[in-house]
């Protein structure tokens, strides 16, 4: 697999993504990552050699602690890689966004002048028809 699918491949986890998210505030012990996640250790280490064999992170051994870092330069590929395709997205994003603000006013004009309703109750009223 190339550099950038392993890079997708490991973020695809919600477990990986937070470990990542703990790492960006700086380096710190295997022990420390596993805390927050109710799995056992060697589940924890699982993760960390996808995230490692990806290039997200570095394992260091010094003496007992073997400190974790990030990694960023596979995220900057990866966001290098989405970008290029930002153009295709931008025009579809602008046109849902007008569309939406439409239905917005539409909807306003609505609560505004509930009397120009095309049938239903207002409609009878008008007519001066009752159930």
């Amino acid at each position: 697999m190339d550099q950038l699918s392993n890079t997708f491949a490991a973020l695809a986890d919600p477990t990986r993504r937070a470990i990542l998210a703990r790492l960006a505030l700086g380096e710190t012990s295997v022990t420390e990552l596993a805390r927050p996640f109710e799995m056992s250790m060697p589940a924890v280490s699982k993760h960390l050699k996808v995230l490692e064999r990806a290039g997200l992170i570095l394992r260091g051994r010094e003496a007992q602690w073997r400190p974790c870092r990030l990694q960023a330069t596979p995220l900057k590929d990866a966001a290098g890689w989405i970008e290029e395709y930002r153009r295709f997205w931008t025009p579809h994003i602008d046109a849902l966004e007008r569309h939406l603000d439409r239905m917005a006013q539409l909807a306003e004009a609505k609560k505004k002048n509930p009397e120009k309703k095309r049938g239903g109750v207002a409609r009878r009223r008008l007519k001066g028809e009752t159930r």
